[in-house]
């Protein structure tokens, strides 16, 4: 809304006003403002979390501290949620295709969140809101984000046209006309593209029409495994949300370079007329999930609960899609695809186990992966993977992963160049 007023403000000739039309300045205030709500009015968010008795149910892992945790508030995720649409409705140009969408995002599955946690809180109910709602709204905002991806009109890229010298592009320029593509950006490969009107060539003429419905699917597989991805990480106290501030630097980065021709051409990327809009949103998020950061580290305050984990990987997807950077994300979100594989693995050979040998066997002392480091090796549990043998304390733990995310997010950062 200010982008608006200062826009008229700088039509006037008042001096300064002109500062609100670079995306740089409007990212930056969304940075400090966002800061600024997590940790002032966040501080009042958790003393209503406490009046109300909204406190976290601790299942008995038989890990080391965790009843110390329990009554501690949940739903914290909606300091997270506030901190970010704030400064987006402040700074954000609300005309923007790209903006509007993670808005109606954030919304959604803050909703969806919300709904879990109040049935697991309020109505006492461990199990939360039954998978299929989750799955039906995960796969609705899918639907959304697909279909205005094909409809819109300003969701457009501009192709780049390459000047070789034999083997070597001497320079990029891309064609003054936008048009709707089908192509994203796969790390490791030479022309940095992949088409997937490949996936359906065999159609013939209506591979058109075909295509979309490929992408539309792929979105919604990746807003499912994302956002359920990040609710399986939120095991350990600041794991989520440092983890997805590192991702969210790196998303912000790759916003900017493709909205902006001069950097996009400097990496043969596709340009993306719009979607620099997009840094103000990332600006907004990493200063969410920083500040929240405050309250949830180790010992934490507060837990993020469904409210925050969900949104926060749905965030994460639509705005690799958007920005056409999803094939990335295996690479840019290892932490969290770790997480789940780990998950997947371990029910996998317990069912195989039980169903060939008559007893369920494990690989990892438990999971998510997590959960297995803190468990003591040689301890009674029958798993393969037995080390490391001595407990490590959870904020060792919970840095280590940091520290593997940002070097995740520097690998995914250098894929651009790397073909």
């Amino acid at each position: 809304m200010l982008y608006y007023l200062f826009q008229y403000l700088n039509e006037i000739g008042l001096p300064g006003a002109g500062m609100m039309q670079y995306v740089s300045f409007r990212s930056a205030m969304a940075l400090v403002f966002s800061l600024f709500i997590s940790t002032i009015i966040g501080r009042r968010i958790i003393q209503k979390l406490q009046i109300y008795q909204i406190g976290e149910t601790i299942r008995n892992l038989d890990l080391e501290g965790q009843h110390s945790k329990r009554g501690t508030p949940t739903m914290g995720g909606i300091i997270i949620i506030i901190s970010i649409l704030i400064p987006i409705f402040l700074f954000g140009r609300l005309d923007n295709v790209y903006v509007i969408l993670m808005i109606v995002t954030t919304i959604w599955l803050g909703v969806l969140g919300f709904s879990d946690d109040y049935i697991k809180v309020f109505r006492k109910d461990k199990d939360g809101l039954k998978g299929k709602f989750k799955v039906v709204a995960q796969v609705g905002l899918g639907l959304i984000v697909g279909l205005t991806m094909f409809l819109s009109s300003d969701i457009v890229v501009r192709e780049n046209q390459e000047l070789k010298v034999g083997d070597t592009i001497e320079s990029v320029s891309y064609t003054q006309k936008n048009v709707k593509t089908t192509q994203t950006t796969i790390p490791f490969q030479k022309n940095n593209n992949f088409d997937y009107k490949k996936l359906v060539s065999f159609m013939g003429s209506y591979a058109d029409i075909a295509v979309w419905v490929v992408i539309i699917l792929v979105i919604i597989l990746i807003v499912t495994a994302v956002s359920n991805s990040a609710n399986l990480t939120d095991g350990l106290d600041g794991l989520a949300a440092g983890t997805s501030s590192i991702i969210g630097v790196t998303l912000g980065v790759l916003a900017y370079v493709s909205g902006h021709v001069e950097f996009a051409s400097y990496l043969n990327i596709m340009f993306i007329p719009g979607s620099q809009e997009l840094v103000v949103f990332a600006a907004a998020f990493v200063g969410a999930t920083v500040g929240f950061l405050w309250y949830n580290s180790y010992p934490a305050q507060v837990f993020m609960g469904d409210t925050g984990s969900l949104t926060l990987g749905g965030i994460i997807g639509v705005f690799a899609v958007l920005i056409h950077k999803e094939l990335l994300l295996p690479i840019l979100c290892g932490v969290f695809f770790i997480e789940s594989l780990s998950v997947i693995i371990q029910v996998t050979y317990f069912k195989y186990t039980k169903k060939k040998l008559g007893y369920g066997k494990r690989v990892f002392k438990m999971t998510p992966l997590h959960h297995h480091f803190q468990k003591p090796g040689n301890g009674g549990i029958d798993a393969i993977i037995q080390k490391p043998i001595i407990p490590i304390p959870e904020s060792k733990i919970t840095v280590r992963f940091w520290l593997i995310g940002i070097i995740l997010a520097v690998l995914s950062l250098a894929t651009l160049k790397m073909r």
